[in-house]
């Protein structure tokens, strides 16, 4: 198996190209960091995988074209493409830069967008392969200071369903698939941009990057529509859905508060928004006490064929039971050693 991975020196990409490794996959790893790709691609060969480290800034077209180029040179045809690269810039509107807006869309949404038309070009001819679209909670539900972020993220859920209906009206075999993301701890949180007194965390329960690479594995394996990992994200979309108002004002209460540690953030911190930071972060960000190692219902999602064959065994049963209750209290008493009705001759 071939992969493509874009993002993939730190966080969520990290720790999909370390599981896709273990299944002994070739994998073109796509990132603008010199030492965490190195890193990176490490990870990929001492687990058993093959890899090439390949520096793009996913915002070039051109650069993005180049590496899947490359990775099917080196490695060969790919089969499973993931857009996972993104940047952000934690600040309430009004502080915003329009330059800050334009990195943020050209890396997280149009980075997206180019790996995707890239991996198409090839795909489509073979009428087979995966794109795997990385997408959040904050696809469906915006929330305060994230603005640029959940712009993006919306954007990527937009032309997600573009896609997919055009594949379905062309009958490609090519599969797309989007698989929406909580709250994760990852090295994002320290080296996003930000104009906030305090230090940021993850808002809502957190998870291991693991959590999420395993759902994204295994979305490449079964691309169906979409797919929400943790409990949190599925009860958020379905209250965005009937009660954004309510969600509004919730977050207004909430989301100037609750995201932040007790920590003063440090005065000219160095953040990636427009240059990577020159150290190899590794998968996890500094939140390993507060993370989850599983999810539950990512666990259901997964086995939720299993599951439905079991509730309806269990609501059958006692049905089953009934009825031939009913069957025999009609029949009336019967004589064990013929099995026949004691009334009859």
């Amino acid at each position: 198996m071939v992969v493509v991975i874009t993002g993939a020196s730190a966080g969520v990409g990290r720790a999909v190209a370390r599981k896709f490794a273990q299944r002994g996959a070739s994998i073109a790893l796509l990132a603008r960091g010199r030492e965490g790709l190195e890193g990176a691609r490490r990870d990929v060969h001492e687990l058993g995988g093959r890899a090439i480290a390949i520096e793009c800034d996913v915002s070039n077209a051109s650069a993005v074209e180049d590496a899947a180029a490359r990775a099917e040179s080196e490695l060969g045809p790919i089969d499973v493409w993931v857009n996972n690269a993104m940047v952000s810039v934690l600040a309430p509107v009004r502080e915003m830069q329009a330059d800050e807006y334009e990195r943020v869309t050209e890396v997280t949404y149009l980075g997206v967008v180019y790996g995707t038309l890239a991996a198409l070009k090839r795909m489509l001819p073979r009428d087979r392969g995966v794109i795997v679209q990385v997408g959040s909670t904050l696809a469906y539900r915006g929330i305060p200071l994230q603005s640029a972020y959940c712009a993006a993220k919306h954007a990527i859920q937009g032309f997600h369903d573009c896609l997919r209906s055009e594949l379905l009206h062309d009958r490609s075999s090519v599969r797309v698939t989007m698989v929406n993301l909580p709250a994760l701890n990852t090295p994002q949180f320290r080296w996003m941009r930000s104009r906030m007194p305090r230090k940021p965390k993850p808002f809502g329960t957190i998870f291991q990057p693991e959590v999420a690479a395993d759902a994204i594995v295994w979305a490449a394996d079964h691309p169906r529509r979409e797919w929400n990992v943790g409990a949190g994200t599925t009860k958020a979309i379905i209250a965005n859905s009937f009660f954004p108002s309510l969600l509004d004002r919730y977050l207004a209460r909430t989301g100037f508060d609750v995201p932040f540690t007790d920590e003063p953030e440090e005065a000219d911190r160095p953040d990636n928004l427009f240059q990577p930071l020159p150290l190899d972060a590794g998968a996890h960000g500094v939140f390993d006490e507060d993370a989850n190692e599983r999810s539950p219902q990512l666990w259901a999602e997964q086995h939720r064929g299993w599951l439905a064959a079991a509730v309806a065994a269990l609501a059958v049963g006692p049905l089953v039971g009934w009825s031939v209750g009913r069957w025999l209290s009609r029949r009336g008493p019967t004589d064990q050693r013929t099995n026949r009705p004691t009334d009859q001759p």
